[in-house]
Protein backbone atom coordinates (compact mmCIF):
# COMPACT_ATOMS: atom_id res chain seq x y z
CA UNK A 1 0.00 0.00 0.00
CA UNK A 2 1.66 3.11 -0.91
CA UNK A 3 0.68 6.12 1.47
CA UNK A 4 1.53 9.48 0.94
CA UNK A 5 1.21 12.94 2.54
CA UNK A 6 0.18 14.68 -1.23
CA UNK A 7 -2.73 15.06 -3.74
CA UNK A 8 -1.16 12.88 -6.00
CA UNK A 9 2.02 10.56 -6.50
CA UNK A 10 4.52 11.30 -9.05
CA UNK A 11 4.38 9.15 -11.67
CA UNK A 12 1.07 7.93 -11.22
CA UNK A 13 -2.74 8.84 -12.53
CA UNK A 14 -5.66 8.63 -9.84
CA UNK A 15 -7.83 6.35 -11.56
CA UNK A 16 -10.46 6.16 -8.96
CA UNK A 17 -11.38 7.74 -5.62
CA UNK A 18 -12.66 4.96 -3.22
CA UNK A 19 -13.08 7.33 -0.08
CA UNK A 20 -12.18 8.56 3.37
CA UNK A 21 -10.36 6.17 5.21
CA UNK A 22 -9.03 6.14 8.97
CA UNK A 23 -7.44 3.98 11.64
CA UNK A 24 -8.11 5.04 15.19
CA UNK A 25 -5.72 4.08 18.73
CA UNK A 26 -6.01 4.73 22.39
CA UNK A 27 -3.49 4.01 24.76
CA UNK A 28 -2.83 4.37 28.48
CA UNK A 29 1.05 4.06 30.04
CA UNK A 30 0.45 1.89 32.77
CA UNK A 31 1.26 3.13 36.54
CA UNK A 32 4.95 2.26 36.29
CA UNK A 33 5.07 4.14 32.77
CA UNK A 34 2.77 7.52 34.38
CA UNK A 35 5.33 7.10 37.64
CA UNK A 36 8.39 7.33 35.54
CA UNK A 37 6.91 9.72 33.03
CA UNK A 38 6.18 12.10 36.08
CA UNK A 39 9.62 11.96 37.53
CA UNK A 40 11.31 12.58 34.41
CA UNK A 41 9.45 15.94 33.87
CA UNK A 42 10.70 17.19 37.42
CA UNK A 43 14.55 17.05 35.41
CA UNK A 44 13.36 17.96 31.81
CA UNK A 45 13.83 16.50 28.22
CA UNK A 46 12.36 13.59 26.45
CA UNK A 47 10.03 11.09 27.94
CA UNK A 48 11.11 7.47 26.51
CA UNK A 49 7.97 6.06 28.22
CA UNK A 50 5.50 8.61 26.27
CA UNK A 51 7.65 8.95 23.08
CA UNK A 52 7.48 4.78 22.60
CA UNK A 53 3.67 4.68 23.34
CA UNK A 54 2.67 7.24 20.62
CA UNK A 55 5.10 5.57 18.05
CA UNK A 56 3.48 2.53 18.66
CA UNK A 57 0.23 3.84 18.59
CA UNK A 58 0.97 5.30 14.82
CA UNK A 59 1.95 2.61 13.39
CA UNK A 60 -0.97 0.87 14.84
CA UNK A 61 -3.11 3.47 13.88
CA UNK A 62 -1.87 3.14 10.23
CA UNK A 63 -1.97 -0.29 9.95
CA UNK A 64 -6.21 -0.12 10.71
CA UNK A 65 -6.25 2.60 8.27
CA UNK A 66 -4.21 0.31 5.15
CA UNK A 67 -6.82 -2.27 6.48
CA UNK A 68 -10.06 0.12 5.79
CA UNK A 69 -8.43 1.32 2.42
CA UNK A 70 -7.69 -2.79 1.66
CA UNK A 71 -11.76 -3.04 2.19
CA UNK A 72 -12.03 -0.89 -0.24
CA UNK A 73 -9.90 -2.63 -2.76
CA UNK A 74 -7.59 0.43 -2.88
CA UNK A 75 -3.65 0.41 -3.69
CA UNK A 76 -2.80 3.83 -2.32
CA UNK A 77 -3.79 6.23 0.27
CA UNK A 78 -3.05 9.93 -0.51
CA UNK A 79 -3.62 13.38 1.51
CA UNK A 80 -2.67 10.99 4.75
CA UNK A 81 -2.97 12.74 8.01
CA UNK A 82 -2.64 12.20 11.79
CA UNK A 83 -4.30 13.72 14.34
CA UNK A 84 -3.92 13.02 18.64
CA UNK A 85 -5.87 14.60 21.39
CA UNK A 86 -5.67 13.42 25.21
CA UNK A 87 -8.62 11.76 26.45
CA UNK A 88 -8.91 12.02 30.39
CA UNK A 89 -5.20 12.63 31.85
CA UNK A 90 -3.88 9.57 31.04
CA UNK A 91 -4.95 8.34 27.53
CA UNK A 92 -4.02 9.46 23.95
CA UNK A 93 -5.78 8.91 20.96
CA UNK A 94 -4.19 8.31 17.67
CA UNK A 95 -6.00 8.67 14.02
CA UNK A 96 -4.17 7.99 10.78
CA UNK A 97 -6.72 9.36 8.08
CA UNK A 98 -6.36 9.73 4.11
CA UNK A 99 -8.12 9.31 0.88
CA UNK A 100 -8.16 5.67 -0.55
CA UNK A 101 -7.74 5.37 -4.13
CA UNK A 102 -6.75 3.26 -6.94
CA UNK A 103 -3.74 4.56 -9.05
CA UNK A 104 -2.16 3.46 -12.24
CA UNK A 105 1.33 3.91 -13.58
CA UNK A 106 1.42 6.92 -16.16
Amino acid sequence: MLIVTTENVPGHTVREVKGQVFGVTVRSRGLGGNVMAGLRTIVGGEIPEYTQMLEEARRHAVDRMVENALMRKANAIVMMRFDSSELGQSMSEIVAYGTAVVIDPA
